[in-house]
């Protein structure tokens, strides 16, 4: 399926582009989040009348996103979990919990969905983070997992 595209998307396209992707990922995500248009011949005129508004946007947010990209650059953030005696989690270390952590700490909002996790966090110790802040900018934070205290 053909869609004209309204944001610039990592590893998809840029403003205005018409890519060809699977219907679902159309429908379900770039169409239900406004990220592109069916391309049909008016939607190809209307975004190419629109494309330097949508452009000014995409510069909005991306200044956004570095402003956020220096306040978390290279932090890191202390989580304090339930563990076994060999350092084993009851549980995991999820996304929405390391955006609490960084909301909480930096009062920065970072939608669960931008976290990108290296490694699964299922142990105590030092992990690294990804965090997709625009399509060009990402941060990577560090996630320190101490022990909240010891089950036996």
């Amino acid at each position: 399926m053909k869609v004209i595209l309204l944001e610039n998307l990592r590893k998809i396209g840029s403003i205005g582009e018409v890519i060809d992707v699977k219907r679902g990922f159309a429908r379900n995500f770039l169409i239900a989040n406004k990220k592109a248009l069916y391309a049909s011949k008016e939607n190809i005129k209307e975004v190419e009348k629109i494309k330097n508004e949508l452009s000014k946007k995409d510069l909005e947010k991306k200044k956004v996103a570095k402003d956020i990209f220096d306040k978390i650059k290279l932090k890191e953030y202390v989580i304090k979990k339930l563990s076994t005696e060999n350092k084993e989690l009851y549980g995991s270390v999820k996304p929405t919990e390391i955006s609490k952590i960084i909301k909480d700490k930096n009062g920065i909002e970072i939608a669960p969905s931008m976290i990108q996790l290296m490694e699964d966090i299922k142990s105590l110790g030092e992990f690294k983070v990804n965090i997709n802040l625009h399509s060009e900018v990402q941060a990577e934070i560090k996630v320190k997992v101490i022990p909240a205290e010891v089950i036996q």
